[in-house]
């Protein structure tokens, strides 16, 4: 009885012993060959700064949905348990905001005006189509403030399979990254520059009110260099990053001088630049054509220097963005789209974390770019289609282009470098040359910064339309969505050494689907194998079983 007492106390306190180390040691595995479920330490450098209640509502929910987007709900759920178990802080839930027939329009209509936009799915299931509207998006609440999250990543052309896959892909670096929003304060300053011809604020409006959720903006103007160079450049160097897009007017020496001293002290910068007079803009304001001539900025050393050259062509492309123009007149006005191969598209060729698993970027009437030797790192980000060539200028162009036919065979200069990005240590433009003014501190070699180059002012470009402006490369006459923004705030992010969450988005996931079509026609056949299957091996079992059992007891 002693000894059944003392195995008893001896087992319940192991059980206590083992109960205490489980929650102490308490440690989730990730077993999966590409490690989907193993966060990135960017990501969870985020949770960590969570402290009061994160409220995320998950609208991937319905009857209708189709089995790809299933797929989606289910690795979203899986993710968000992954933050909940880090961070306990963390919450959410799934709901279908269109459940009830009722309401269901005006509920459209509200997370439209949230921004929150449907997507519109083909459906097929058991050899029938049929439609389905989905909102594939996240609300994350923090204290006072929400957050909207996209969750699905369109790329132009893809299949519903391979939306998927690349939403799942995006899916951490979409979810930490609104997190981001709501639990980091804005550090860094951006100064958008002004006085050189740049692109007016109402064209520029959606990409700068993205990056406002990360970092302070403000204008600057390089006017006051004339009368006051050295303040006119330590007020530039409270900024961290320098924007200059689309500028028209050349550079004085004295603006060139604070800009390169701007760099040599560590600043970054964004450089949007032509180095040819054209847009669609001048063609449809000019009866239909106009004529594209070279323009000098006067930072032709100024570039070269650093390590890249800007040239006096025109890009065109076979692999490009329609255009869209009206024919007829009146109330018979119609529009058409039409081949325009002044407007390349592009898309990142590496694997660097700026153009991971980016969607093709539209450009308008994009110079070609030369890397030059030097002590920079340079990587090409961006590169139009193999099937391009380059035309001179001055040139006239006219929207009557659109009829002309194309012949591939001419089309044969290549991939064109379009956007590069520089790193490290750069030399100044002005070494070994007379100063356009004095300034104390003047450094002929910079510290280790960056910037990228973008031979296209147009790709920051946003359309205004009649209800203000439209996002930022969304094409309202196709509907489609080009990937300029995203582009433009990853090297926004990279520039200004927000890394941590732009490395997420070059985690690879490998994401299994099954085949409709085999599902269709093997239907039967597998419905049939795992009804009867099971059956007959129930039946042989018990016959067998039966047999044996007479077999033995029979003597």
């Amino acid at each position: 009885m002693n000894k059944t007492v003392k195995y008893i106390g001896l087992l319940l306190l192991g059980l206590i012993a083992i109960n205490v180390i489980s929650n102490n040691l308490y440690k989730r595995f990730d077993l999966t060959s590409d490690q989907r479920f193993t966060l990135n330490q960017s990501a969870l450098d985020i949770l960590d700064k969570v402290e009061s209640p994160v409220v995320i509502d998950v609208f991937l929910e319905g009857e209708d949905f189709p089995s790809e987007f299933r797929k989606l709900k289910t690795e979203t759920r899986q993710l968000l348990e992954e933050f909940t178990a880090y961070n306990a802080n963390i919450t959410f839930s799934f709901i279908n905001p269109i459940e009830d027939q009722a309401t269901r329009d005006q509920r459209i209509q509200q997370l439209n005006a949230r921004g929150l936009i449907p997507m519109q799915l083909n459906v097929k299931e058991n050899g029938k189509s049929s439609q389905a509207v989905i909102f594939p998006w996240a609300l994350a609440s923090y204290n006072d403030a929400t957050v909207k999250i996209p969750l699905v990543k369109n790329i132009i052309g893809a299949s519903q399979q391979q939306l998927v896959s690349n939403s799942v892909q995006n899916l951490e670096y979409a979810l930490a990254d609104g997190l981001s929003k709501l639990v980091n304060p804005k550090r860094r300053k951006i100064a958008v520059l002004k006085g050189n011809g740049q692109l007016q604020n109402r064209y520029i409006a959606d990409y700068i009110k993205t990056l406002k959720d990360y970092y302070f903006i403000a204008p600057f103007t390089l006017d006051s260099v004339t009368n006051n160079a050295e303040s006119t450049l330590k007020k530039l160097q409270d900024y961290d990053l320098i924007i200059n897009a689309k500028p028209v007017e050349a550079f004085t020496e004295e603006e060139k001088y604070v800009l390169d001293q701007y760099t040599m002290n560590g600043g970054k910068s964004l450089w949007l630049m032509e180095k040819v007079a054209m847009s669609q803009d001048s063609l449809y304001n000019d009866l239909g054509k106009s004529v594209a001539i070279p323009m000098d900025l006067n930072l032709t050393d100024f570039f070269f220097k650093y390590g890249v050259r800007i040239n006096p062509l025109i890009v065109s492309s076979m692999y490009s963005a329609p255009i869209t123009l009206a024919s007829g007149e009146g109330s018979n006005s119609k529009f058409q789209s039409y081949p325009w191969v002044y407007s390349p598209l592009a898309k990142g060729n590496s694997k660097h974390p700026i153009v991971n698993n980016l969607d093709f970027l539209r450009f308008d009437f994009a110079n070609p770019m030369d890397t030059l030797k030097n002590a920079t790192k340079k990587t090409i980000l961006l590169q139009s289609a193999p099937l391009t060539k380059l035309e001179g200028t001055p040139r006239e162009i006219s929207l009557d282009m659109v009829n002309d036919q194309l012949d591939p065979k001419t089309f044969n200069k290549g991939p064109q470098t379009l956007a590069v990005l520089l790193e490290g240590q750069f030399t100044s433009v002005y070494k070994n040359r007379v100063k356009p003014f004095k300034v104390s501190g003047n450094k002929d070699e910079s510290q280790p910064t960056k910037m990228v180059v973008i031979s296209d002012g147009d790709v920051i470009k946003n359309e205004v339309g009649k209800n203000g402006v439209e996002e930022l490369g969304f094409d309202k006459y196709t509907g489609q969505t080009f990937g300029n923004k995203e582009f433009l705030v990853n090297v926004a992010n990279y520039l200004l050494d927000d890394t941590g969450l732009i490395n997420i988005r070059s985690k690879e996931i490998a994401v299994a689907f099954l085949n409709p079509e085999k599902i269709t026609e093997e239907k039967t056949k597998w419905q049939l194998t795992n009804i009867l299957l099971p059956l007959i091996l129930l039946g042989v079992f018990g016959f067998g079983f039966n047999y044996f059992r007479r077999k033995k007891y029979a003597k």
